[in-house]
């Protein structure tokens, strides 16, 4: 073997070993996420850039929107993988604010063309976890009953 081309053999195998290593950092960051709320329902937005809507699992758990997304590279006619820099399984969640209520059996998710996947969780009727905590009035003061004779 040649000094060129045993420097070529050297530097593509660095080339996957990056690309390995930054494939498994991409796997082990989660998603980028952004939860919003309108006063009928919770809308949580995925970037979930190369997934078709067959490759991502979405659950709705405790307080938490969970997706999984398991992508699959396309192999290229003619081409070698020289960097497989881009994660395949990517994770994500995201808390619902304490005092959140959703009917998650109503829930739907939708994928964009651009790889933006928004989850919509209708809220139900009443909030139904929060009791609004008064002063206590003693009956007169209630009643409103100053005299003082």
């Amino acid at each position: 073997m040649k000094g060129k081309e045993f420097a070529e053999a050297v530097g593509g195998e660095m080339l996957k070993r990056a690309g390995r290593a930054a494939s498994r950092f991409q796997e082990e960051s989660p998603l980028p996420v952004d939860v919003l709320e309108s006063s009928d329902e919770y809308l949580v937005v995925f970037d979930a850039p190369g997934a078709t809507s067959t490759d991502i699992q979405v659950s709705y758990e405790g307080d938490e929107v969970h997706v999984r997304v398991d992508r699959f590279r396309a192999f290229r006619e003619g081409f070698e993988m020289v960097f497989p820099g881009r994660g395949l399984t990517l994770d994500g969640r995201a808390r619902l604010p304490e005092d959140a209520v959703v009917d998650a059996d109503a829930a739907r998710a939708e994928l964009n063309d651009d790889g933006t996947l928004y989850v919509f969780l209708p809220k139900t009727g009443g909030d139904g976890t929060r009791i609004e905590v008064t002063d206590h009035q003693d009956e007169d003061a209630a009643d409103g009953d100053t005299d003082s004779e």
